[in-house]
């Protein structure tokens, strides 16, 4: 798939640059593009209280961030909404990439293992980072288990254990997104009309769930990170 024709291809300036920046850019700026748009419709809102009566682009963004803030609060309490941000972000860019790959002629960046680490490594940066904001030096305490004996087999199996997530984080979501993509393309080639459809609105599915997949374990990370619990 990787080989074939792709729109990249065509379009100046993408065509210099790999499939999976080139979408990863494409990506971007529709989302850049949409939040302009979705930041005039609420300049222009009398009330931000009231539910838009028809169907809108701004309609789909206020039920989006409501569910996503919402699972970010039953993991994190209250302090989902702080974190939400780099949460949203990164459901919003991961459904989208991944939603790339269902267009005809269009690569998914997260077909990519290169984009998948980027995300993948800035959850575990980020996560550490407030571990360390929240804590200070006591996070060191979250790698040394419950007792102080067992706490140099603890660091190794905790930084281990750390260091694997972001690896895990990728590799998930390049074999679905890869498996999904191929097996649409083998289905599209053999059989072009109709049967197609229906594994397009698997693929729909299988990238959202590998979405959510990613920014839920995002969240448990971060709230393991910075629980009091420990």
């Amino acid at each position: 798939m990787e080989h074939g024709f792709n729109w990249y291809q065509i379009i100046p300036g993408l065509n210099l640059l790999p499939s999976w920046v080139a979408g990863s850019i494409l990506v971007f700026s529709f989302i850049s593009i949409l939040s302009i748009l979705v930041n005039r419709a609420l300049k222009k809102k009398t009330s931000l209280l009231v539910p838009e009566r028809d169907f809108s682009l701004l309609s789909i963004f206020d039920v989006a961030v409501e569910k996503i803030l919402a699972l970010s609060e039953s993991i994190m309490g209250h302090d989902g909404k702080r974190f939400f941000p780099l949460l949203g972000a990164l459901f919003i860019y991961i459904f989208i990439s991944n939603f790339l790959g269902l267009i005809p002629g269009f690569l998914p960046p997260t077909n990519n293992l290169n984009t998948n680490f980027a995300c993948a490594l800035t959850v575990f940066l980020y996560y550490n980072y407030q571990g360390f904001k929240v804590h200070g030096i006591k996070y060191l305490k979250h790698f040394m288990g419950p007792v102080w004996w067992l706490a140099p087999m603890m660091v190794i199996i905790e930084v281990i254990s750390h260091l694997v997530r972001p690896a895990s984080l990728s590799i998930r979501l390049f074999g679905n997104i890869s498996g999904d993509h191929t097996v649409l393309g083998i289905f599209s080639s053999l059989i072009p009309i109709g049967v197609p459809v229906i594994f397009l609105f698997l693929g729909l599915f299988v990238s959202f769930i590998q979405a959510f997949v990613f920014t839920l374990l995002s969240m448990v990370y971060i709230s393991l990170a910075t629980s009091h619990d420990h």
